[in-house]
């Protein structure tokens, strides 16, 4: 009888074995994927029992809690509305989170280690907890400038400082407003979610981080740059400037828009192609210079990589071993040439800062619950896009854009202002789709404090007759006015 008293009891401790390893497994090992389960209603209840932290733009709630009477003790708000929905995305209980909502999670919903002292003192004392607020470095005029500009098209505005990375506006046209999916309705927000997805424009995309355009003429600053890195040329260098231009190894003959001619139809400077925007010259130059040199250029630019501010962005391309004829294309900013918006404002603002990139940055301080400042943001060089003598030739350049080129548009009484308008074909020629229109600038030209690129989808209101100094550039200068109080 003791043989299977033993064998039974033996049989009993496995078990008991197994559901102490079983529990731990779960309680410890799985901790992670039940807490992110959304069917785990405790985590549910737990998240929204305290106080989600802020996220703050010029001492004002862009997103915020608020106390309720139900289950769910605050719902998160969006005073910042849908001029601010790219940057402060959602928070939902049904679809996740998006934007700063997302990367800076930790510290707006508490969990952030740094705020362990400060749940450690709620425990003690009772207090309710609640999270830590985001500080943004947005400028609110230039952000609302941004937003209205856009109004009625489909595109996007980047706006920096070009001396430390700072982004000062950050918009995308159409957008939406994130409290339809922050609400406490399971039922309505996946009918407001489902809407946003089929409604035109796409307005849940952030097209100023994530989608890539073809730059167009804008890629004329990375052309202009690399040659005169070369130190074989200068603004003052004269080129050929055809009325045509065929295409290496092909058939196919290169114009320049709307069939103009650049100088006197044979030759001209870089400077005054680059004023007029003559196409055929700046293809010249590229098969000039060569695809390596083009490719080495767009790379110090940061063309091909990524950057995190702490919203992720696109990587923006540039083909490095395109043929001849294609090269002639590359350096117009066509062929397979594509820049996000943030891209194109890293650029502009690289020559505005003497050839130096900094780190574009969306956060400027994280502060715990009692408004203490547990982490600033500081100005990060992130490359030498080129020299600064090469900056300034660019530099002098994009001024005489401005002053009697293709972007008069963007002329500020009494401020010197340098840019580059861009107008970029995309789609199949089959399609006879509209351009894209752009815009880059920046101001004072001699001491800037702000760098701006502006991207209308499909030249906007005026469709196949848009050009970037016409559609682009007036928006531009509405941001760089709204930042110097013009």
């Amino acid at each position: 009888m003791t043989r299977p008293i033993r064998h039974i009891a033996a049989a009993a401790l496995l078990m008991f074995a197994a559901l102490l390893i079983n529990a731990n497994i779960v309680q410890v090992g799985d901790a992670s994927s039940l807490r992110a389960n959304p069917h785990n209603v405790r985590v549910l209840y737990s998240e929204y029992s305290h106080e989600r932290g802020p996220i703050v733009v010029g001492g004002i709630d862009i997103a915020r809690s608020v106390k309720t009477h139900d289950a769910l003790k605050y719902l998160r708000t969006y005073p910042g509305g849908p001029a601010y929905a790219p940057v402060t995305g959602y928070y939902s209980l049904v679809v996740g989170a998006s934007g700063i909502e997302q990367a800076e999670d930790p510290i707006l919903s508490g969990s952030d280690d740094r705020l362990f002292f400060h749940r450690l003192s709620d425990e003690i004392t009772g207090r309710t907890p609640q999270g830590g607020s985001v500080v943004l470095t947005l400028n609110p005029k230039a952000q609302q400038a941004a937003y209205q500009g856009l109004k009625g098209v489909k595109g996007a505005v980047v706006a920096m400082d070009p001396s430390t990375g700072a982004i000062l506006a950050l918009a995308t046209s159409p957008s939406y407003d994130p409290s339809v999916l922050s609400l406490h309705n399971s039922r309505a927000i996946n009918r407001n979610y489902q809407q946003l997805l089929k409604a035109p424009g796409n307005p849940l995309i952030d097209r100023a981080l994530t989608e890539t355009y073809p730059p167009g003429s804008l890629f004329k600053i990375v052309t202009s740059s690399a040659a005169f890195g070369t130190g074989r040329f200068s603004p003052s260098s004269t080129i050929p400037t055809p009325t045509q231009l065929r295409l290496p190894q092909t058939n196919v003959f290169l114009h320049n828009f709307g069939g103009e001619r650049c100088g006197n139809g044979s030759t001209d400077t870089i400077a005054d192609a680059f004023r007029i925007s003559c196409n055929t010259a700046f293809a010249g130059l590229g098969l000039k210079i060569g695809i390596h040199t083009l490719a080495a250029q767009a790379k110090a630019f940061g063309i091909g990589s990524s950057v995190a501010i702490p919203l992720h962005a696109a990587s923006s391309q540039f083909e490095a071993h395109a043929n001849r004829p294609n090269t002639a294309l590359s350096a117009i900013g066509q062929y397979d040439d594509a820049l996000t918006p943030l891209q194109a404002a890293q650029i502009g603002a690289a020559i505005a800062n003497h050839g130096v990139e900094m780190k574009p940055y969306l956060v400027a301080q994280v502060r715990s619950t009692n408004a203490s400042v547990l982490s600033t943001t500081h100005p990060q060089q992130l490359r030498r896009a080129v020299t600064a003598s090469v900056a300034d030739q660019v530099k002098s350049m994009m001024e005489l854009v401005v002053r009697a080129g293709t972007g008069t548009a963007a002329q500020i009484p009494g401020i010197t202002v340098a840019g580059k308008t861009g107008t970029a074909q995309h789609g199949l020629s089959s399609q006879h789709l509209a351009p894209d229109a752009w815009f880059v600038s920046f101001a004072p030209a001699d001491n800037p404090k702000v760098a701006v690129a502006v991207l209308v989808e499909d030249g906007g209101s005026l469709g196949s007759d848009a050009t970037g100094g016409a559609v682009a550039a007036p928006i531009a200068k509405s941001v760089m006015c709204a930042v110097l109080g013009c």
